[in-house]
């Protein structure tokens, strides 16, 4: 089935599913802070380390996880991980302290680093070149999905039922997934085998670093101003709870559409073409939040756009990646996972110290200026390959 034409759909779909999974599993903490500080009597910055420590387990994990197990099957790496993670879940469900409960959630970031990237190897192991970028954000489709269904819906149970509500809908979601997975997914599907030492490689490549840093700084420069939306659209623009939930819908949408529209610009016009664009966008978009405030319609335009904008850099710089090393690609997309991680870390805390220094309403310019840095990224990463790539 390698590089075969047309993807079976329903499998294409399931590995969607799975990461749609995923997703909830991951992001669902971020509306439900407050009954989980409550809870477990912990202060709700405290309770904010559920968050953390899920991104820097999958920062370090996913890199080592995948490579450990890069000579298994890739059925046996995906179901497993995707049982871990939905083990985690019935874990954090039923923690009865703060510290059991952050202990699930590094197992589940282990678990879903073990998943996510190597759904994207098996998409593109059974898709022919030429559709490879539809593929992977046909795959990628249901992460941004859990933003925009999966996230709110947990939220929507967890203050009905109780938080341990969300986890269990996770759980459960995840069983028909996983055997679905494990009928589908061909047994001895062709694939590259990678151990410890191919990270290592990795990591020593400069031409492959160079790439994979773009997708941290690329989302650092995003998270700028993202992180704090919130603050910056109560302080500009008087929006209380309902109408900045109605923005981080608006934001959920315009993921949806550029994870769709980045795969087919990947096929049309080029990765490398799509990227730089991407970058250019954002660079003139993120410094009209300084701008703020502008009429209420206005507003929400610029928020999708510039969602749309950002969520349609993920499948072209996955096929630049998997270009660049097709030997290494689960090694390389879980690094690519990885950064994702450690750019959200990074911007948010550059953000934090724009604030402190110069206040909410520089953030903006700050973003656009990140956005410099990340193109710069691009070129230079661009300079050093040496082999052809997609555009």
């Amino acid at each position: 089935m390698e590089g075969g034409g047309q993807p079976p759909l329903t499998l294409i779909a399931l590995l969607s599913a799975g990461n749609f999974v995923i997703g909830m599993g991951a992001f669902v903490v971020i509306g439900i802070l407050g009954p989980i500080a409550d809870g477990l009597d912990v202060p709700p910055a405290r309770a904010g380390l559920v968050l953390t420590a899920y991104a820097l387990a999958y920062a370090v994990g996913s890199p080592v996880g995948v490579a450990a197990t890069g000579r298994l099957p890739r059925r046996l790496v995906m179901t497993s991980g995707l049982a871990i993670f939905a083990a985690a879940a019935l874990g954090a469900a039923f923690a009865p302290n703060f510290g059991t409960l952050l202990a699930a959630r590094v197992l589940a970031a282990f678990g879903a680093g073990l998943f996510t990237p190597v759904t994207a190897a098996v998409a593109v192991s059974v898709t022919a070149p030429e559709r490879r970028g539809a593929a992977l954000s046909n795959v990628f489709f249901g992460l941004t999905l859990a933003q925009v269904i999966g996230v709110p819906a947990g939220g929507v149970i967890a203050y009905a039922v109780g938080w341990q509500a969300a986890f269990l809908v996770v759980a459960a979601l995840a069983l028909p997934v996983l055997l679905g997975l494990w009928r589908l997914v061909p047994p001895a599907l062709p694939f590259q085998a990678t151990r410890l030492a191919t990270l290592g490689a990795t990591l020593a490549d400069r031409r492959a670093m160079l790439s994979v840093l773009f997708t941290a700084s690329f989302l650092g420069a995003i998270y700028v101003p993202f992180t704090y939306l919130g603050l910056i659209l109560t302080a500009t623009m008087g929006f209380g709870g309902p109408a900045i939930a109605s923005a981080l819908l608006v934001f959920g949408f315009g993921a949806v559409g550029g994870n769709l529209i980045g795969g087919l610009l990947a096929d049309r016009i080029g990765a490398r073409r799509t990227l730089m664009g991407l970058a250019l966008a954002q660079i003139t978009l993120m410094p009209l939040v300084s701008t703020l405030p502008l009429p209420p319609w206005s507003v929400y335009v610029l928020i999708f756009v510039r969602s749309l904008c950002g969520w349609s850099f993920l499948a072209p710089q996955q096929s630049v990646l998997i270009a660049l090393a097709p030997e290494r690609a689960s090694v390389m997309l879980a690094l690519n996972a990885a950064a994702i991680y450690v750019g959200a870390a990074a911007g948010s805390a550059i953000g934090a110290e724009v604030i402190d220094r110069a206040g909410l309403g520089a953030l903006g310019v700050a973003g656009g200026l990140c956005g410099v840095a990340a193109l710069a990224n691009l070129l230079a990463a661009f300079r050093v390959r040496s082999r052809t790539e997609p555009g």
